[in-house]
């Protein structure tokens, strides 16, 4: 039997992304007329979203003028170590919520000087499912696997490897630590999603790195 809270249910779904997504395209537009080039970072808890941007930033110096926005729970420790390599960096702390939304990237970025900011980084919150659906007013979705969470995540999760522009693949260093079946990994990749960049890193010893900036560098459609 269906049941009748269900008929509510889905339009009430509806209206919040709907919703969601009028801010986003204010948002998206704003950064446009600044030049401002904005990443969604998503991946799992652990799979080293925060590390990742460390090195990012580190090697980024003198090369762009970056700003963060960092989604977590309750604590501030990640925008805390972010702001060691990066002056504008914002928390948005979001309660129960699993994901960040377009309004929470609205009115942090009013607490943000963005003059000269070229690119932004947007850490969302550590999960690889809620916050697919939420447009943030990104110009990229940027999926984030690491090879401690094993080679099944991208067929487990195949709504952020669809939506996303680019596919990162960390820790790449503890390959000979790990059976991770990369070949496998990326046959799932593909069949959910044939044209997307896959890229190994390594937050740790720098590998990949290059590679990941000059994605980020090159132009896109």
């Amino acid at each position: 039997m269906t049941d009748p809270r269900d008929a509510v249910r889905i339009p009430l779904v509806g209206r919040v992304l709907e919703a969601n997504d009028t801010i986003a395209a204010v948002v998206r537009d704003e950064l446009q007329a600044r030049g401002i080039f904005a990443v969604d970072l998503i991946g799992a808890p652990g799979s080293g979203k925060t590390a990742l941007l460390e090195a990012t930033l580190r090697t980024l110096a003198g090369r762009r003028r970056p700003a963060v926005l960092v989604g977590d729970l309750t604590t501030r420790r990640d925008g805390d170590r972010l702001a060691r390599w990066c002056d504008r960096v914002v928390q948005i702390s979001t309660g129960e919520g699993c994901h960040l939304e377009a309004g929470q990237v609205r009115d942090a970025l009013s607490g943000l000087d963005l003059d000269g900011v070229d690119l932004l980084f947007i850490e969302n919150v550590g999960n690889l499912i809620c916050p697919v659906g939420f447009d943030l007013g990104q110009n990229v979705k940027v999926g984030l696997f690491s090879l401690t969470e094993g080679d099944d995540k991208a067929a487990k999760h195949p709504y952020l490897v669809t939506a996303a522009d680019l596919i990162l693949l960390n820790k790449i260093d503890l390959a000979p630590y790990l059976t991770f079946d990369r070949a496998g990994f990326e046959a799932d990749v593909r069949l959910l999603n044939p044209t997307v960049p896959i890229l190994g890193v390594s937050s740790t010893t720098g590998e990949g790195l290059d590679g990941w900036l000059d994605w980020l560098d090159a132009p896109k459609v």
